[in-house]
C-alpha cells in the first residue's frame, strides 16, 4: 500500500522559546530556557510528524522565503518529505512566527493579520496532479478559494481528507474524512455552545468523522446519524503545547492511510499529540510509530 500525503497549507519558519520560570509576566524579567528556529505551521508541523510515522509526504503552500529556505532545506533533507512543488522565492525573506512557551501556556506572535489583509499572494495553487497520486490528504482552510479547490480536487480524485477548524456551514467540513475542531474555533464560531449541541451542528452537515477537542478536556467523536462519544486524552507531563493540535491532525492522516476505525483514529491521534506536548521542540523529537503503539496498547 501507498503511504503517499498530500498536504496543503501554512508553511514556516517557527522561532520558539521555552521559558524557565514560568510564563512572561508585565515588567518582570524571564530566562529563556531553550530557543529554536525549526519548520513550523500547521501543515510544516504536519509534515514532520508524518515523515517520523513512516509516511511520504508531498507539502506545498505557503512561498518560502530567504531566511526560511536554508532552515526548511537542511532540515528536511534525507526526511521523506518532498518538497518539489513548494515554491522558494527571493523577493521576501519569508513567513515566521514567535512563540514563548511554558508548559500549558503559549503566546504565539506573528504577522499574519498585515499578511492576509496585503491583497497579495504569498502561497501557492493546489497542483491536482498532486492529489491525484495521493492515497490521504490534509487541507488547512486559511487559503480561501485555493483551500477549497484542494478540497474539490481531493473529491474528484477520491482522496479522502483532513481539515481542521472548519464549522459547519464550510465545505471543507461537508466535505472531509476528518475535520478536527479546536477549542479556538468553537469559541470563535460558537461562542457559549456547549460541546455536545456544537457536535450536532456538525455531525449533521457532514457524511465523515467529526473530532472536537478540548484541551486537557474529554474529546467528542461523531458521525451523522450516530451517537456522540467521549474519549478522555493521555496523561502526560506537559513541556511544551506547541504543535499538539498540528500533531493530532498529522495522526488523524496515518489512522486514514491505514483505515482505522473512528475509536481507533481518535486513539492514535490522541497519543501522538500526548507524546508531542511532553518534549521540546517537537521538530526534533516527533512521536514514532513504535512510540505511539505502545502508548495506546497501555490505555
Amino acid at each position: 500500500m501507498s503511504k503517499k500525503v498530500y498536504l496543503f497549507g501554512q508553511i514556516l519558519g517557527t522561532h520558539s522559546f521555552l521559558l524557565k520560570d514560568g510564563f512572561l509576566q508585565p515588567d518582570e524579567y524571564a530566562e529563556i530556557g531553550a530557543q529554536y528556529f525549526l519548520p513550523g505551521g500547521e501543515t510544516g508541523t504536519a509534515a514532520t510528524v508524518l515523515a517520523s510515522l513512516g509516511a511520504d509526504v508531498k507539502m506545498d503552500g505557503t512561498w518560502i522565503g530567504t531566511e526560511v529556505a536554508p532552515m526548511l532545506k537542511e532540515f528536511y533533507a534525507g526526511k521523506s518529505v518532498d518538497l518539489s512543488s513548494v515554491k522558494f522565492w527571493e523577493e521576501d525573506k519569508g513567513v515566521m512566527d514567535y512563540v514563548v512557551i511554558a508548559g500549558l501556556v503559549r503566546s504565539p506572535m506573528g504577522r499574519f493579520q498585515t499578511l492576509f489583509s496585503s491583497g497579495k499572494r504569498w502561497w501557492n495553487v493546489p497542483r491536482e496532479e498532486d492529489i491525484a497520486e495521493a492515497k490521504a490528504a490534509a487541507i488547512d482552510p486559511f487559503f480561501g478559494d485555493d483551500s477549497l479547490l484542494a478540497a474539490d480536487l481531493c473529491l474528484k480524485h477520491n482522496v479522502p481528507y483532513v481539515t481542521i477548524d472548519s464549522p459547519h456551514t464550510s465545505k471543507l467540513h461537508q466535505q472531509a474524512a476528518i475535520n478536527v475542531v479546536s477549542k479556538e474555533c468553537t469559541a470563535e464560531h460558537y461562542k457559549g455552545m456547549p460541546a455536545e449541541e456544537i457536535m450536532e451542528k456538525l455531525k449533521e452537515t457532514s457524511a465523515g468523522l467529526t473530532i472536537i477537542t478540548q484541551g486537557g478536556g474529554e474529546m467528542l467523536y461523531a458521525r451523522k446519524g450516530e451517537p456522540t462519544h467521549t474519549m478522555k486524552p493521555f496523561d502526560v507531563e506537559v513541556k511544551s503545547t506547541l504543535g499538539a493540535g498540528d500533531t493530532f491532525k498529522a495522526g488523524c492522516v496515518y489512522a486514514l492511510l491505514k483505515g482505522f476505525n473512528d475509536e481507533e483514529t481518535v486513539r492514535f491521534a490522541s497519543a501522538c499529540s500526548a507524546i508531542a506536548i511532553s518534549r521540546f521542540p517537537l521538530p526534533l523529537n516527533p512521536p514514532t510509530l513504535s512510540e505511539v503503539e505502545g502508548l495506546t496498547a497501555h490505555k
